[in-house]
Order: structure tokens, then sequence, then C-alpha cells
């Protein structure tokens, strides 16, 4: 039997969760949305709700053991990012960027990179506000992954 269509949001901090219910009411594919607590989901036999325990990276954990090659896992999370490739999965974050094979390594070399500047003192800005653009640019990304694994 081959593996189903999906997609896998990391719901707790996901700020396109509409996006992908629109999404996926049109193209007929299944979301589970994953966090480590409770909150309203759409009722709709498409769309899934599994609440984790707050154990640490519970929900990442859950994805990155429901994910496969079909999947398509929704999340700004760069370690979550590289179990679903490893996994097979498509990744996009939720400002419609894909985490790659090629470009997963230096993503993670930057995160390591501000996180010890952080923890020096170092005062470093977070990313940029989410803009309108970053929505579109995820809509797009999201269909044309769907349209993609759908093949």
């Amino acid at each position: 039997m081959s593996e189903t269509l999906q997609i896998l949001v990391d719901g707790d901090a996901c700020p396109v969760k509409e996006e992908i219910y629109k999404v996926a009411y049109r193209r007929n594919v299944s979301v589970v949305v994953v966090s480590n607590s409770p909150f309203r989901v759409p009722v709709h036999p498409l769309v899934r709700r599994v609440v984790v325990s707050d154990g640490f990276d519970a929900a990442d954990n859950w994805i990155a053991e429901a994910a496969h090659a079909r999947s398509v896992i929704v999340t700004a999370d760069i370690l979550l990012a590289e179990r679903g490739i490893k996994a097979g999965a498509t990744v996009i974050s939720p400002a419609g960027r894909p985490f790659t094979t090629s470009s997963i390594g230096s993503q993670i070399a930057n995160r390591a990179i501000m996180a010890d500047l952080r923890a020096g003192g170092d005062i470093v800005g977070g990313p940029a506000p989410f803009s309108k653009a970053d929505r579109s640019r995820f809509l797009s990304a999201l269909d044309e992954a769907l349209a993609r694994l759908a093949r």
C-alpha cells in the first residue's frame, strides 16, 4: 500500500494554519496539526489535531516519526526540518522557504552560531516580522509541493 499524501504541521507557533486548511481542502489532502497544547482546529474530515505531552521535542518527535516521502512538513524549526528531510519528506517554513538537503547544513550551522552569540550576551535580532509576501510565498510553495507529490 502506498503512503498517503499528508501535511504535518508543527502547530504551536504556526502563523499559516488557515492557509494550510484552504489548500488541503482544495487538494483533498489530510492535515495533522501537532502541538503541546490544545487549540481549536476546524471540524473537518481532513483535519486532525494531535496534542502531545509538553516533554522536550515531543511534537517534533511525533512529526518526525509520522513523516515519509509523501509528507509535507510545515515548520520553522531547523532541527525538525533536518529530521523531516532525512525521512524523505518535503519541508517548508511558514514563510514559504523550502528546507532542502543542500541547504539544511548551513542553516543548522547558522542556528548554532546565533545561539552562541546569544549565550555570550550579544544582542542579535530575531527573524523579520511575518509579512503578506511570506504568506503568499507559503501558499505557492505548499501548492507546488502537493502538486509534485500527487503525481
